[in-house]
């Protein structure tokens, strides 16, 4: 079964968002943070990251306002590469 603590923990945070960020909202992707990597929400990285993604055009808002694939979405390694895997 998928560890999301070891995806928090050895990936890094934009790739995390990359994916995360188009099922979960932004208070489970708080609360896991909080949880399994705290410094990067402490240091400002977490939102920060969020918000450069959006602006890089990786994530953006689909027309019901909810967060979709950007024109520049590319699949994270760790996803490409079937690092985790989930039963």
């Amino acid at each position: 079964m998928t560890n999301i603590k070891d995806i928090i923990i050895n990936e890094t945070v934009a790739d995390v968002l990359a994916v995360f960020a188009l099922n979960l909202s932004q208070p489970r992707i708080d609360r896991l943070y909080t949880a399994y990597k705290f410094e990067a929400l402490q240091s400002g990285e977490l939102w920060g990251t969020y918000t450069r993604l959006f602006r890089e055009g990786i994530l953006a808002l689909d027309e019901k306002g909810r967060t979709a694939k950007g024109p520049h979405w590319k699949e994270p390694a760790f996803i490409a590469e079937k690092k985790y895997t989930v039963e």
